[in-house]
Protein backbone atom coordinates (compact mmCIF):
# COMPACT_ATOMS: atom_id res chain seq x y z
CA UNK A 1 0.00 0.00 0.00
CA UNK A 2 0.74 3.70 -0.95
CA UNK A 3 0.30 6.43 0.92
CA UNK A 4 0.17 10.18 -0.90
CA UNK A 5 -0.91 13.78 0.38
CA UNK A 6 -1.98 15.89 -2.21
CA UNK A 7 -2.83 19.55 -1.39
CA UNK A 8 -5.10 21.71 -3.33
CA UNK A 9 -6.60 17.91 -4.95
CA UNK A 10 -8.31 18.32 -8.30
CA UNK A 11 -12.40 16.87 -8.55
CA UNK A 12 -10.78 13.54 -10.26
CA UNK A 13 -8.80 12.53 -7.86
CA UNK A 14 -11.74 13.15 -4.70
CA UNK A 15 -14.08 11.85 -6.87
CA UNK A 16 -13.51 7.53 -6.01
CA UNK A 17 -13.45 9.03 -2.27
CA UNK A 18 -17.00 10.91 -2.70
CA UNK A 19 -18.27 7.97 -4.40
CA UNK A 20 -17.57 5.12 -2.06
CA UNK A 21 -18.82 7.19 0.48
CA UNK A 22 -21.91 8.04 -1.19
CA UNK A 23 -22.70 4.18 -1.76
CA UNK A 24 -21.82 3.81 1.67
CA UNK A 25 -24.47 5.75 2.70
CA UNK A 26 -26.69 5.17 0.35
CA UNK A 27 -26.76 1.49 1.81
CA UNK A 28 -27.50 2.44 5.41
CA UNK A 29 -30.01 5.61 4.46
CA UNK A 30 -31.52 4.01 0.79
CA UNK A 31 -32.23 6.16 -2.15
CA UNK A 32 -35.00 8.55 -0.84
CA UNK A 33 -32.90 9.96 1.67
CA UNK A 34 -30.30 10.44 -0.80
CA UNK A 35 -32.36 11.62 -3.21
CA UNK A 36 -33.87 14.24 -1.63
CA UNK A 37 -30.58 16.33 -2.28
CA UNK A 38 -30.84 20.50 -3.04
CA UNK A 39 -28.47 22.91 -3.49
CA UNK A 40 -30.14 26.70 -3.10
CA UNK A 41 -29.24 30.13 -3.47
CA UNK A 42 -30.87 33.75 -2.65
CA UNK A 43 -29.46 36.58 -3.84
CA UNK A 44 -30.75 40.13 -3.67
CA UNK A 45 -30.36 43.18 -5.81
CA UNK A 46 -30.05 46.23 -6.76
CA UNK A 47 -32.17 48.09 -9.22
CA UNK A 48 -28.75 48.41 -11.59
CA UNK A 49 -28.74 44.34 -11.16
CA UNK A 50 -25.51 44.74 -8.36
CA UNK A 51 -26.10 42.05 -5.51
CA UNK A 52 -26.18 42.98 -2.81
CA UNK A 53 -26.31 40.16 -0.17
CA UNK A 54 -26.86 36.49 -0.69
CA UNK A 55 -26.94 32.77 1.04
CA UNK A 56 -26.53 29.93 -0.20
CA UNK A 57 -26.96 26.03 1.20
CA UNK A 58 -27.50 22.68 0.64
CA UNK A 59 -30.94 20.37 2.02
CA UNK A 60 -29.96 16.50 2.63
CA UNK A 61 -30.75 14.32 5.43
CA UNK A 62 -33.88 16.83 6.43
CA UNK A 63 -31.61 19.48 7.43
CA UNK A 64 -30.92 22.58 5.50
CA UNK A 65 -27.21 23.33 5.95
CA UNK A 66 -26.22 27.34 5.40
CA UNK A 67 -22.75 27.15 3.88
CA UNK A 68 -22.75 31.21 3.24
CA UNK A 69 -24.69 34.47 4.31
CA UNK A 70 -23.23 37.17 2.98
CA UNK A 71 -25.16 41.45 3.35
CA UNK A 72 -22.49 44.22 1.68
CA UNK A 73 -21.41 46.58 4.61
CA UNK A 74 -24.07 49.49 3.51
CA UNK A 75 -26.59 47.45 3.66
CA UNK A 76 -26.06 46.01 6.66
CA UNK A 77 -29.23 46.67 9.97
CA UNK A 78 -31.61 46.80 7.16
CA UNK A 79 -33.77 43.31 7.74
CA UNK A 80 -31.70 42.49 4.58
CA UNK A 81 -30.12 39.26 6.14
CA UNK A 82 -33.05 38.01 8.26
CA UNK A 83 -35.48 38.10 5.12
CA UNK A 84 -32.47 36.22 3.26
CA UNK A 85 -32.47 33.67 6.47
CA UNK A 86 -36.35 33.49 5.96
CA UNK A 87 -36.63 32.85 2.88
CA UNK A 88 -33.88 30.09 2.37
CA UNK A 89 -35.97 28.54 5.63
CA UNK A 90 -39.44 28.99 3.73
CA UNK A 91 -37.36 26.88 0.53
CA UNK A 92 -36.38 23.99 3.23
CA UNK A 93 -39.41 23.75 4.76
CA UNK A 94 -41.37 23.64 1.20
CA UNK A 95 -39.22 20.62 0.38
CA UNK A 96 -40.14 19.20 4.03
CA UNK A 97 -37.13 20.03 5.68
CA UNK A 98 -37.32 20.62 9.56
CA UNK A 99 -33.89 21.72 10.63
CA UNK A 100 -31.63 24.30 9.84
CA UNK A 101 -27.81 24.58 10.86
CA UNK A 102 -24.70 26.04 10.36
CA UNK A 103 -21.17 27.73 11.56
CA UNK A 104 -20.18 31.39 12.62
CA UNK A 105 -17.34 32.46 14.39
CA UNK A 106 -17.60 35.32 17.32
CA UNK A 107 -16.63 38.00 14.90
CA UNK A 108 -18.35 36.96 12.23
CA UNK A 109 -22.66 36.75 13.21
CA UNK A 110 -23.18 34.40 16.29
CA UNK A 111 -25.32 37.43 17.51
CA UNK A 112 -27.33 37.71 14.24
CA UNK A 113 -28.52 34.15 14.12
CA UNK A 114 -29.16 33.95 17.99
CA UNK A 115 -31.68 36.81 17.42
CA UNK A 116 -32.96 34.56 14.39
CA UNK A 117 -33.87 31.43 16.78
CA UNK A 118 -30.41 29.62 16.31
CA UNK A 119 -28.91 27.85 19.40
CA UNK A 120 -25.59 27.13 19.97
CA UNK A 121 -24.73 23.32 20.44
CA UNK A 122 -21.17 23.17 20.14
CA UNK A 123 -17.85 25.37 20.38
CA UNK A 124 -14.33 25.16 19.05
CA UNK A 125 -12.01 27.43 20.88
CA UNK A 126 -8.94 28.52 18.73
CA UNK A 127 -10.24 28.26 15.20
CA UNK A 128 -8.62 30.50 14.05
CA UNK A 129 -6.28 31.38 17.24
CA UNK A 130 -7.90 33.82 19.03
CA UNK A 131 -11.57 33.27 18.38
CA UNK A 132 -14.36 30.30 18.64
CA UNK A 133 -16.34 28.69 16.01
CA UNK A 134 -19.66 27.52 16.55
CA UNK A 135 -22.13 25.31 15.46
CA UNK A 136 -25.69 26.41 15.64
CA UNK A 137 -29.09 25.04 14.76
CA UNK A 138 -32.77 25.80 14.16
CA UNK A 139 -35.56 23.79 14.41
CA UNK A 140 -37.77 24.94 11.46
CA UNK A 141 -41.86 24.74 11.86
Amino acid sequence: MNYETVFNPSEEIIAPIDKGFHEFNLAHLGDEIISNFHRVLITVRKDNGEVIGGIHGEMYWDWLHINTLWVAEDYRGAGIGSELLNQIEEAAMSKGFFGSHTETTDFQALDFYLKNGFEVFGELEGKPEGTTWYFIKKALV
